[in-house]
């Protein structure tokens, strides 16, 4: 039997549900990024190295990717709104450590319980617009979602620096913690977690909710969607979170300025690619995979001709570069189409965590990697490092994009089988240009 509609799908109510919920994923973006404008102040409070700063970055991601296949089976269990309602509450219980902490010690654990509310956020929106939008309108407002969310931190940025600037430390991040409390309240009157008299959490024991990750884990759709989330965004995290303004001054000779400037544009670039990848995922989705390929294909050979260059290379060419790796962003966000059409709404929630942890364990991967590889050749710190050595680090990308091409490659074939021997008549569907989205849980499995 069908569950009772109570409410439109994709008309006023959903978008005032989604503005909500994009609202507090925007909030998870800023907290995420605050230490952007906050850095060098910190380093003064605590007393830290640029190593211990970096380890509050490094550490909050960490968090964020390890709790997301935790965080997919409790938002099957408990829902979006519970889970949102829960991660605002550590984003702000956290945000307010972060205000009156003193010591080093006590700041990392105040990032890391904001980390842990960050993970709670971002794939329970995506679960609110799988559950309220239709399914061709899906695919734009997931783009529509991640550009908006990213925007949003830009814009609090400079607020909040004005706050430091004016109020100080303490006052500052006390202050930005209070918007996670009106968030709270618009949350619990205007948030609901299905338009049906269902909402689609399912009310299973836990260690039957821990069981069935295997199963949508064995769905070749949700390895599909992972890999093309760790493909195409690992590099994009690695650029703007840490390494790319050091690699554009040290590595290309750029100045400050420049570096910055090409960081904001590459921001305003991901909202462009975002609506045109958009546009195409909708029209062509048997081939959203082979969309996200090609343009992994262009990221990577860019970078090979920014590296191989002998000098500085050209400034057009590292521009492309850096636009190549933002749409990368945009890119990944195909990845949790896909789990729509191969998973059930049902447990969408667990395939959007593992899809999720694909890019930003890729992140981390190729973070960590990069560093290594610069200490190895050269003691002396940020100061001493040069062209020669972020060619050699920077270089470690390739063997990621190389093992994310095979594994996309794949498991593109396996998902294209496991539709036609499960849903005959899918690939059809999909090929014509319609979107197709998975009927629902049965006793035949997913």
């Amino acid at each position: 039997m069908s569950p009772t509609q109570l409410h439109d799908i994709g008309r006023r109510r959903a978008w005032v549900i989604w503005s909500v919920a994009l609202a507090i994923y925007g909030l998870a973006i800023f907290n995420r990024s605050s230490l952007g404008v906050a850095g060098l102040i910190a380093a003064d409070r605590f007393q830290i190295t640029a190593a211990q700063l970096s380890l509050f970055t490094v550490l909050q991601l960490l968090v964020y990717a390890a709790l997301q296949v935790p965080v997919g089976v409790l938002l099957d269990r408990y829902g979006s709104k519970k889970l949102l309602l829960a991660g605002l509450v550590m984003m702000t219980a956290g945000q307010l450590w972060f205000a009156f902490a003193t010591t080093f010690s006590s700041a990392v654990c105040a990032r890391a319980l904001l980390g842990a509310g960050d993970a709670m956020i971002f794939v329970s929106v995506i679960r609110l617009v799988t559950a309220w939008f239709l399914a061709r309108q899906t695919p734009f407002v997931i783009q529509l979602t991640a550009m908006t969310g990213q925007l949003g931190a830009i814009v609090a940025a400079a607020p909040l620096s004005l706050a430091l600037d004016r109020l100080g430390w303490t006052k500052g991040f006390a202050l930005s913690s209070t918007v996670g409390i009106f968030l709270m309240v618009a949350l619990l009157v205007l948030v609901k977690d299905s338009p049906y008299l269902s909402e689609g959490v399912v009310r299973v024991k836990l260690r039957a909710l821990a069981e069935s990750v295997r199963v949508v884990w064995g769905n070749p759709g949700t390895k599909l969607g992972m890999w093309l989330h760790f493909t195409s965004q690992f590099a994009v995290n690695s650029f703007a979170l840490l390494w790319g303004f050091p690699f554009l001054v040290r590595g290309e000779g750029w100045s400050s300025g420049e570096a910055s400037l090409l960081i904001t544009v590459m921001v305003v670039w991901v909202v462009v690619t975002g609506l045109v990848l958009a546009g195409l995922v909708a029209r062509y989705p048997f081939h959203r995979s082979m969309i996200v390929l090609t343009i992994v294909v262009v990221m990577a050979v860019s970078w090979a001709a920014v590296l191989s260059w002998s000098g500085p290379a050209p400034k057009p060419l590292v521009v492309f570069m850096a636009l190549a790796t933002a749409t990368g962003g945009p890119a990944s966000m195909v990845g949790f189409d896909l789990a729509r059409t191969f998973i059930p709404f049902q447990v969408a929630g667990r395939a959007n965590g593992l899809v999720n942890g694909g890019g930003f364990f890729g992140a981390l991967l190729v973070m960590a990697l990069v560093g290594v590889v610069l200490d190895l050749r050269e003691q002396g710190g940020m100061s001493s490092y040069d062209r020669d050595d972020f060619r050699a680090a920077m270089s470690v990308q390739f063997v990621f994009w190389a093992l994310g091409i095979v594994q996309i490659l794949r498991y593109r074939r396996r998902a294209i089988s496991h539709l036609d021997r499960h849903h005959p008549g899918a690939t059809d569907e999909l090929r014509a240009g319609r979107q197709w989205t998975h009927p629902g849980l049965s006793d035949s499995g997913l």
